[in-house]
C-alpha cells in the first residue's frame, strides 16, 4: 500500500456539498494511489459506509461515499484495506490507530463567510498609523490616567514609553481614511481595528461607552473645558475630557464619521472587523464611573460605584455590598485582578447580558455594517465555562440575524475545539496552528520573545507534528478563515524574533529590538503566510520594517517615508500571488518533505497544484521533493512564481521539472520558492 497517495480533507474537493445542512446528503471523496487497496470504508462509531471506486485521474484512484446528515455532528474517518494490510485515514493523516480526537468533522448547518475564506487582513492599532485630524488629538493633561495625567506625544517616531498606555501619538479614522489608497495598493481585502470605542488608554482595551467611537478618533465638533493641570490626581475637574467624551454631539458625530468611514471601505471592496472587550470593562466605563467622568454630566444615570441605587450596581460584582459602602464602592472584583479592568457580571444580570447582545447586533447592522467581530480573550468571558458557552451561542444568534454574513473571530489560547462545534465562534486568532509553530521553526523564539529554544528551531517534525495536532482541533471552514499573523499588538514583532534576542524594552532597550534582525527569514515568514491554509493578516507596519519587544514596544509608529522598501515591495506580491489563486485560498495542504531547517508543502485543488519550499538554513542547499502527491504528474514541470533569498527576491519566471515525481532544486542560504503546475 503506496500511504504517501492516501488523502483526504475538508475542501470542495473532497466533500460536497463542502458546507451541507441538515437533512442534506453529504458525497464524501477519497484518494488513493491507483489500482492499490481494495476497500476503503467510512467508520463513524457503529456506523460503516462502504466507498466505491468512482474514477481513476492520472496515478490516483478516487472512492466516493454518501452520508445523509442528521442535526448532530457527524464525526468519521477512513478505513483502508490492502490484501492483509490495514490503516486509518485522519485530520492528522495516515494512522495505524482509531484515533478519535483527530476524526474528520462535519457540522450541519455551520458555515463561515466565504468573504472572509482566505482574505488578506490589515490590523491598525489606530493611534500609532496615521494621524489625520489633530483637532481630536488627546492633550498633555487631558485627564488622569491610572494616577498620572496623559502625555500627548510630539515626535511621531518616538519609542514607545516603559509606560506607554497613557501616551498618545494622535492616530485616528481619519488617518486610515487618508490611507485608504495605500491599503488597496497592498491589497489588503479586510481591516481589523483594534478597539475603537470611547476609552481612556491608547489601546482602548478598557472600553468607557460601548454605544459609540471615541471622539479622539472620530469628531470633536463641541469642544471645551480645562486639562485637569498641576498635582490633581482624579478626574472630578477633567472638564474637556468629559466635554469631548461625554457630549451627544461630539458622541453622535464620531459615529456618524464611523459609518461613512465603513461606506468608504465597502465601497472600495473591503470589509471591517470590529475588536469586542465584552470580558471586562474600564474603570472610566459610565456604568461604573469611578473616575467621576459622568456624576455631574446630564443625561446620565448614576453609575454602581457612585451609588448602590445605580440601575448598573449587578453589571459588577461587589464584594462589599453593605449600604454603608457607598458612595464610591471600590470593592468590586476586577478583571484578573486589575481594579481599572472590572470584570463584568453577566451571571447576575438579565439586562447586561441584553445590554452586550445588542451591542453585538448595533455595529454590524446599519448605519455601521461592520462585517464582524474578534472577540477579546473570549473563554474568559463569565465565571463559568457553562455561562460562557451559553452567552456565546445568544451572541452567534443575535449578530448572525442582523448580518448573515458577519464573522465572529476569537481570541483564544489553548485547544479551541469546544468552542468551535459550529454554534459559538466561527474561528479564532490562530496562535496555535499558525503563529507559534513558524515562530519556533524559523527563529527558535517565543512569540514574546521571552525565551528562545533550540530544540525547536528548524525543528521540521515538531512544526509538522504541532501543525496537525492543532488544526485539527478546527473544521475546515474555521481553518480558512482563521487569522494568521506573525506579529500583534501583543507579541514581538516577527522581525524582531529573528535576531533572537531574548528578553523586553525593560530589559535590553527599545534599540535593541532593531539589531541583528533578519529580512530573509522574514520573507521566508511571508511566504509562508501567504500560502498557508487561513487567513493571512498583516499587523500594521509588519510590511515596512517595523520592529519591537512585546507591549508595548510593538507598537510604534507607521514609518511614513520611511519604510523597508524591499519588504514592502516583497509583501505586495506575495500578496499578488495569494489572491491570484483559488488553491492558495481554500485548497488542500499536504506536507511533503521536512527534514532540519527545510520544510515543503502543497496548496492543490483539482484545477491548481503548488508547491512551497523553505530552506532555513545558513548554506546553498540541494533539496528533493516529492511533488507528485498534490496530483501533479510524474513527468512535467513546474513554473516559479516567487523565490526569495538572502540577496533579494525575484518574481521572474522559471521552470523546473518534474521527473519520477519529484523535484530537486537548489535553494540559497534562507530561501523560500513558491512553485505552480506548468504545462510544458
Amino acid at each position: 500500500m503506496n500511504r504517501q497517495a492516501l488523502f483526504s480533507d475538508g475542501t470542495a474537493d473532497y466533500i460536497c456539498p463542502v458546507e451541507p445542512m441538515e437533512g442534506e446528503t453529504v458525497s464524501l471523496r477519497f484518494r488513493t494511489a491507483k489500482d492499490d487497496v481494495e476497500k476503503v470504508t467510512i467508520i463513524s462509531g457503529s456506523e460503516r459506509i462502504p466507498m466505491v471506486k468512482c474514477e481513476t485521474i492520472g496515478d490516483f484512484d478516487y472512492y466516493r461515499g454518501e452520508k445523509c446528515l442528521g442535526s448532530e455532528t457527524f464525526y468519521y474517518q477512513f478505513e483502508i484495506v490492502s490484501g492483509n494490510k490495514l490503516c486509518y485515514y485522519n485530520k492528522c493523516g495516515v494512522s495505524e490507530q482509531n484515533v478519535y480526537r483527530y476524526y474528520f468533522t462535519i457540522t450541519p448547518g455551520f458555515s463561515t463567510p466565504d468573504w472572509a475564506k482566505g482574505a488578506v487582513m490589515y490590523q491598525i492599532f489606530v493611534d500609532r498609523f496615521c494621524n489625520g485630524d489633530k483637532s481630536n488629538d488627546v492633550e498633555s493633561g487631558e485627564y488622569i490616567y491610572i494616577g498620572e495625567p496623559v502625555v500627548k506625544v510630539e515626535d511621531w517616531s518616538k519609542y514607545p514609553a516603559a509606560m506607554d498606555v497613557r501616551e498618545f501619538y494622535g492616530g485616528d479614522l481619519q488617518g486610515v481614511w487618508n490611507k485608504l489608497d495605500y491599503l488597496q495598493e497592498l491589497g489588503i481585502e479586510v481591516i481589523y481595528f483594534n478597539p475603537l470605542f470611547v476609552s481612556p488608554s491608547n489601546h482602548k482595551y478598557d472600553i468607557q461607552d460601548y454605544d459609540y467611537i471615541d471622539p479622539h478618533y472620530g469628531v470633536i465638533v463641541e469642544d471645551g473645558g480645562e486639562p485637569v493641570g498641576g498635582n490633581v490626581k482624579n478626574n472630578i475637574h477633567a472638564g474637556m475630557y468629559q466635554k469631548r467624551t461625554t457630549n451627544l454631539a461630539n458622541l453622535e458625530a464620531s459615529n456618524q464619521f464611523f459609518g461613512r468611514l465603513v461606506e468608504e471601505i465597502h465601497r472600495r471592496g473591503m470589509r471591517v472587523i470590529l475588536d469586542g472587550v465584552f470580558n471586562h470593562c474600564g474603570s472610566f466605563n459610565k456604568w461604573l464611573d469611578r473616575e467621576h467622568i459622568y456624576e455631574r454630566q446630564a443625561g446620565y444615570e448614576k453609575g454602581a460605584y457612585v451609588s448602590k441605587n445605580s440601575p448598573y450596581h449587578d453589571f459588577f460584582h461587589f464584594t462589599e455590598n453593605e449600604d454603608s459602602d457607598w458612595p464610591y464602592n471600590g470593592h468590586y472584583d476586577g478583571w484578573w485582578g486589575h481594579d481599572t479592568l472590572p470584570k463584568l457580571n453577566y451571571e447576575g444580570s438579565e439586562k447586561l447580558e441584553e445590554y452586550i447582545l445588542q451591542i453585538g447586533r448595533k455595529w454590524v447592522s446599519p448605519p455601521y455594517n461592520a462585517d464582524g467581530w474578534r472577540l477579546d480573550v473570549a473563554a474568559d468571558l463569565g465565571y463559568s465555562n457553562e455561562y460562557n458557552h451559553l452567552f456565546w451561542k445568544k451572541f452567534r444568534q443575535a449578530v448572525k440575524e442582523a448580518n448573515p454574513e458577519a464573522i465572529i473571530l476569537a481570541e483564544h489560547y489553548g485547544d479551541p475545539g469546544e468552542w468551535l462545534r459550529g454554534d459559538e465562534w466561527d474561528t479564532v486568532m490562530n496562535y496555535d496552528a499558525f503563529m507559534e509553530p513558524v515562530t519556533w521553526f524559523l527563529t527558535g523564539m517565543e512569540k514574546h520573545s521571552d525565551e528562545e529554544r533550540q530544540e525547536l528551531w528548524g525543528n521540521a517534525q515538531y512544526f509538522i507534528d504541532s501543525m496537525n495536532h492543532h488544526m485539527a482541533a478546527m473544521k475546515t471552514s474555521s481553518l480558512q478563515t482563521a487569522m494568521n499573523e506573525l506579529s500583534n499588538h501583543d507579541h514581538s514583532r516577527f522581525l524582531t524574533r529573528t535576531n533572537h534576542m531574548v528578553g523586553r524594552t525593560a530589559t535590553l532597550g527599545p534599540e535593541a529590538a532593531n539589531e541583528y534582525v533578519s529580512i530573509p527569514v522574514m520573507k521566508e515568514a511571508v511566504v509562508m503566510q501567504m500560502t498557508w491554509v487561513g487567513a493571512p493578516t498583516i499587523y500594521y507596519g509588519d510590511e515596512a520594517g517595523v520592529c519591537g519587544f512585546t507591549d508595548p514596544d510593538n507598537r510604534r509608529t507607521y514609518p511614513w517615508g520611511q519604510e523597508q522598501k524591499e519588504l514592502l515591495d516583497f509583501h505586495k506580491e506575495m500578496i499578488r500571488i495569494h489572491k491570484s489563486y483559488q488553491a492558495l485560498k481554500t485548497g488542500s495542504l499536504l506536507m511533503l518533505y521536512g527534514e532540519q531547517d527545510i520544510l515543503a508543502y502543497g496548496r492543490f485543488t483539482a484545477e491548481e497544484q503548488f508547491v512551497v519550499i523553505i530552506n532555513n538554513r545558513s548554506e546553498l542547499t540541494t533539496i528533493t521533493v516529492p511533488v507528485w502527491q498534490t496530483g501533479l504528474p510524474k513527468k512535467g514541470a513546474m513554473r516559479r512564481l516567487m523565490y526569495t533569498y538572502d540577496g533579494g527576491y525575484t518574481t521572474e519566471h522559471d521552470e523546473y521539472l518534474i521527473r519520477d515525481g519529484e523535484i530537486v532544486l537548489n535553494m540559497g542560504k534562507h530561501s523560500a520558492i513558491v512553485l505552480k503546475d506548468f504545462e510544458i
